[in-house]
Parts: structure tokens; C-alpha cells; sequence
């Protein structure tokens, strides 16, 4: 087989929809787990202090797991929409593009994200290390790094959908 047939095989419009699944969710996992985990070590030192902080430092470290959660749904609706979970459809190289394209907003925005979220994140743990009752105040901070990853996954759901 040479390359040329190789490639041929390979770049069908079915296998660079799937890319785009696997793109999306991989960035945007990648910068959850990553975000996760840097207010995971902050989250840590300030309960090896005081325990009953605990709860308080949940909310916080839960927030940079949505990315994922995101990339994730796009993932799904791209294997929806080209029949992996039903019928598969016969992708042109063209509408495989498109697929791929509509992914890149959630991936790269969620990888991110996901990583800034948990900085401003492991800095609200300092902060109710210190004041447990400006709680409200650090997971606001960290929610507005929120607000572009809900911006990215509305720009990949668009096309998406109306495919």
C-alpha cells in the first residue's frame, strides 16, 4: 500500500468527524484535569489546617471539571449527529471538516479555561483559608473564567446542531 492510497483510506469524511469528537473531548478533559488539579494541592495544604473547610473548597474544586464536561457534550452530539450511536452517515472530506472545525472552540477554549479556572480557583482556597466567609466572592471570580468556555461550547453547538 502506498502512502497516497493510505491516506486516501484514511481521510474519509467519518474519520475527521471523529477527530473532532476526540479533539474536544481530549483538550477540554486535559484542561480540566489540570485545573482540577491545581486547586486539588491548594485545596489540600488549607484542609490539612482546618478540615472543616472542606465543603468550601468542593464548590471550588469542582468548577474547572465542567471544560470537560463541555467537551464531552460536543463530543457526543459530533458521534450523534454522524450516526457512530445509530446509522453512520457517508461523510463527504467536506462535511468531515466541518465537524472537525465545530470542535475547536470548546477544545482549545476548554484546555484553557480549564487551566486559568483552577488558578483563580486555588486563589479563592487561599482566600477562605484566611476568611471562610468570602466563600461566595472566590467561586464568582472563578466562575468568570466560566463564561468563556459556555462561550466556546455555544460556538461549537451551533454548527453542530444545525447540521
Amino acid at each position: 500500500m502506498t502512502f497516497a492510497e493510505f491516506l486516501n483510506q484514511f481521510l474519509t469524511g467519518q474519520n475527521l468527524a471523529l477527530l473532532g469528537a476526540a479533539i474536544a473531548a481530549t483538550f477540554a478533559g486535559i484542561g480540566s484535569a489540570k485545573g482540577v488539579g491545581i486547586v486539588g494541592e491548594a485545596a489540600s495544604g488549607m484542609l490539612c489546617e482546618d478540615p472543616s473547610k472542606f465543603g468550601k473548597a468542593l464548590l471550588l474544586n469542582a468548577l474547572p471539571g465542567t471544560q470537560g464536561i463541555y467537551g464531552l457534550v460536543a463530543a457526543f452530539l459530533i458521534l450523534y449527529k454522524i450516526g457512530i450511536l445509530g446509522t453512520p452517515l457517508d461523510l463527504t472530506i467536506a462535511e468531515g471538516s466541518y465537524f472537525l472545525m465545530a470542535s475547536f472552540p470548546i477544545a482549545f477554549v476548554g484546555l484553557i479555561s480549564g487551566i486559568h479556572q483552577g488558578r483563580v480557583a486555588a486563589a479563592g482556597i487561599q482566600l477562605i483559608a484566611k476568611r471562610p466567609g468570602e466563600v461566595g466572592k472566590a467561586i464568582t471570580s472563578a466562575a468568570l473564567v466560566e463564561t468563556y468556555a459556555i462561550f466556546a461550547l455555544l460556538i461549537s453547538l451551533l454548527p453542530i446542531l444545525f447540521f
